[in-house]
Order: C-alpha cells, then sequence, then structure tokens
C-alpha cells in the first residue's frame, strides 16, 4: 500500500491533505468515493499516479 511504502498513519496522510482519517479510512476500504480533486492530492503526496492508487482491472 502506497501509504505505509511512505511510512504514514492514516491520520497523518489526512494531516496532508486536509481531510479527516475516517476518510482515507474509506477510501482505503473500498467504502467512500473520492473526488477527483482529492485522489489528485492522495497522488501529489505519495508521488503516485492515478493509475497507480485508483485503476482497478474489470472483473
Amino acid at each position: 500500500m502506497a501509504r505505509t511504502e511512505h511510512d504514514l498513519s492514516q491520520a497523518e496522510l489526512a494531516d496532508r491533505i486536509g481531510v479527516s482519517r475516517q476518510t482515507i479510512g474509506l477510501i482505503e476500504l473500498g467504502k467512500y468515493n473520492p473526488t477527483l480533486t482529492l485522489c489528485l492530492a492522495i497522488c501529489h503526496t505519495l508521488g503516485r499516479t492515478l493509475d497507480d492508487l485508483f485503476w482497478q482491472e474489470p472483473e
């Protein structure tokens, strides 16, 4: 997981991008669809692309 590869807790990532820890937790569980702006903030913070973090192969 990209967040843990950067040694960031959910709370630390949340603080860096201006959301709650709960929001990060829900995104990671797939129970919250973040806005494009939020996705880009996460990507920028973790140094990853949208495809790296959010692309899912069709089942």
